[in-house]
């Protein structure tokens, strides 16, 4: 199977490809340094017909984040799966992630036989869970957290956002991400809130003291 490898550390890209490259059914494709080099090798390879099976992607890069490429790369390359490889195990970006199709989730002190546990699953059609990011989300979904409480701090700014009366295109200019992950964050917002429309989410903020009501 092809891989391409996204990560914006030179060190990082060599040891994992040096690894691949010794297993019989890994191929690794191509290397960027970040999300937008990653969706411009991928368009140059489609134009080919050569596109990767699996896409291994770090979260924290310059010019494109992880999140916002991945979303990028299943809305251009549908078929094409991605497992996230990072530091970072925060439930917030570890939703973030899945929510923009990411067909797994690493964190790097993982053991290199998982990073390629991950990979096979993902070219078959799974979902690869770090352990530490299993026991995360088994637990919220145990002991969910309520309202306010339930909100990430990305989705908390979005609300703020949202009561101000933001679109989803001026929410992604102001947070820098894409609208497309904008409009992923409110949706999330509204659901976990248990609300309907925006105007919900506006008063919702004021009664917490988020923002000031409107003269």
């Amino acid at each position: 199977m092809r891989v391409l490898i996204v990560d914006d550390h030179a060190v990082v890209r060599r040891g994992i490809r040096a690894y691949l490259e010794v297993l019989d059914d890994m191929e690794v494709a191509a290397e960027a340094a970040d999300g937008q080099e990653a969706l411009t090798r991928l368009d140059a390879m489609a134009a080919h017909r050569e596109l990767p099976d699996v896409v291994l992607i770090d979260l924290l890069m310059p010019r494109m984040d992880g999140a916002t490429a991945i979303g990028m790369i299943k809305t251009s390359h549908p078929d094409v799966r991605v497992v996230v490889l990072t530091s970072f195990g925060e439930m917030e970006r570890v939703h973030a992630a899945l929510a923009q199709g990411a067909a797994g989730y690493l964190l790097k002190d993982a053991e290199a036989g998982e990073v390629v546990a991950a990979i096979r699953a993902a070219a078959q059609g799974e979902v690869f869970l770090d352990p530490a990011v299993a026991r995360g989300l088994t637990q919220e979904i145990v002991s969910p957290p309520t309202g306010l409480a339930s909100l990430t701090s990305r989705e908390r700014d979005v609300l703020v956002l949202v009561a101000e009366g933001r679109s989803n295109q001026q929410i992604a200019d102001e947070l820098v991400i894409s609208e497309r992950t904008a409009r992923t964050h409110v949706s999330n917002v509204l659901r976990k809130l248990r609300l309907t429309s925006r105007t919900q989410a506006a008063l919702f903020a004021v009664r917490q003291g988020l923002v000031p009501p409107r003269a």
